[in-house]
């Protein structure tokens, strides 16, 4: 299969899927490439790699930072997780919407997440490691985040308990979150 991507139903968000290479002795695939990325229109300079190790149920997110705003390049390793992004930028035509996607070891995708938007993922096998591409370094001062449960953003998660830090899950909802505290909508 070769290098391609998809947007999803928040045009903006990027389903992506690799040239993987498969024969007798397992695989081998690329998970970025700056100048073939580029061209499928993820032209963004990364700068943090992240790697979260995560039991079954496990909910993090859903984060998002405010002055230094990080676009994301999400993969799977290990295990299958239901990945989400919200729109948190005001004045986009799809603000307060939601996509998610079924990231796993198994389909190898990736999920392209520009900055304005919150993100979080749960979770679905016994154990998943995560690996994401941040364009922004991580500042702990600016990090800001939407409750996983938000009834107003209606994520259709999967069943069961949610494993959730007592951060994530002291999050507010969108309506409590002033304007002055989510992005603003600008063209890329």
């Amino acid at each position: 299969m070769a290098l391609m991507c998809m947007p999803t139903e928040i045009p903006d968000v990027l389903l992506v899927h690799p040239d993987v290479f498969e024969d007798q002795r397992g695989f081998f695939m690329e998970t970025f490439n700056a100048p073939r990325y580029a061209a499928l229109g993820i032209d963004r300079a990364f700068v943090q790699d992240n790697y979260s190790h995560s039991r079954r149920h496990t909910l993090r997110g859903l984060h998002y930072q405010l002055r230094h705003p990080q676009a994301k390049l999400v993969s799977v390793v290990w295990g299958t997780v239901f990945d989400v992004a919200v729109d948190l930028r005001r004045g986009s035509p799809t603000f307060g919407r939601w996509v998610a996607q079924v990231l796993s070891d198994e389909n190898r995708c990736q999920l392209f997440i520009p900055e304005g938007f919150a993100h979080g993922f749960c979770v679905l096998s016994d154990r998943a490691d995560v690996t994401y591409k941040c364009t922004e370094v991580y500042r702990p001062e600016d990090e800001c985040g939407l409750v996983w449960n938000d009834p107003t953003v209606g994520i259709e998660w999967a069943e069961g308990d949610k494993l959730l830090s007592p951060k994530d899950e002291a999050l507010p909802r969108l309506d409590a979150i002033p304007a002055a505290r989510l992005p603003r909508f600008a063209r890329q």
